[in-house]
């Protein structure tokens, strides 16, 4: 558990470093919500960790090691590889998605109540958002079209019953292609071209 946290804080770290700004770890206000983030992507590890009760049961029915070495190669086995790495993913895009919201105002919020961050935060985001979407409407509606069709094939498998170690990467990988590629472009240029028709 503690190097899923580990991974995690080192993403968070990342991010800001991407902003080309720590401040996002010295602001107050910001502390206390990537302390909340950490908690909840924790409690998610552990579950995935708990979903892999088939594979202790394997372990349980394996005579008793004598040896501390025998015993830790035996539970580095019995993790299941692709929860694993499904759940490193999507750690890494949460992260990645929690500091990147959250530091939108990184070095101005000084002195704010909670409540101005509350509403700013989501305000300067929609605001940072349309500036983006002015100045490269393609790809933002691409890359907005990908997000939305890799979301919605996760939430299919999950609803088909697959636990998080079952998710098909490749599935998923292809959903947000056929979002970025297909739907997010080709509706711009649908769009614009009925309204010069119409």
């Amino acid at each position: 558990m503690m190097g899923c946290r580990r991974l995690f804080l080192l993403s968070m770290l990342l991010a800001a470093e991407h902003h080309g700004s720590t401040e996002a770890f010295s602001t107050m206000s910001i502390a206390p919500k990537i302390r909340r983030a950490s908690t909840a992507i924790a409690s998610t590890v552990e579950n995935v960790f708990e979903q892999t009760s088939q594979q202790q049961q394997l372990q349980d029915d394996l005579p008793s090691v004598t040896s501390a070495e025998e015993s830790q190669s035996i539970q580095l086995r019995s993790v299941d590889k692709d929860a694993l790495i499904n759940t490193s993913i999507f750690i890494i895009a949460i992260a990645t998605v929690v500091t990147t919201v959250l530091s939108v105002d990184v070095g101005i919020t000084r002195g704010w109540t909670a409540e101005e961050i509350a509403l700013r935060i989501p305000l300067d985001n929609w605001r940072s958002y349309t500036n983006i979407l002015s100045m490269a409407p393609i790809e933002t509606k691409a890359v907005t079209s990908a997000t939305v069709y890799t979301i919605g094939d996760i939430i299919a498998q999950k609803t088909e019953g697959l636990d998080i170690g079952k998710l098909d990467r490749g599935r998923i990988l292809r959903s947000a292609l056929a979002g970025l590629i297909g739907h997010g472009p080709m509706s711009h240029v649908w769009y614009h071209v009925s309204e010069d028709f119409f």
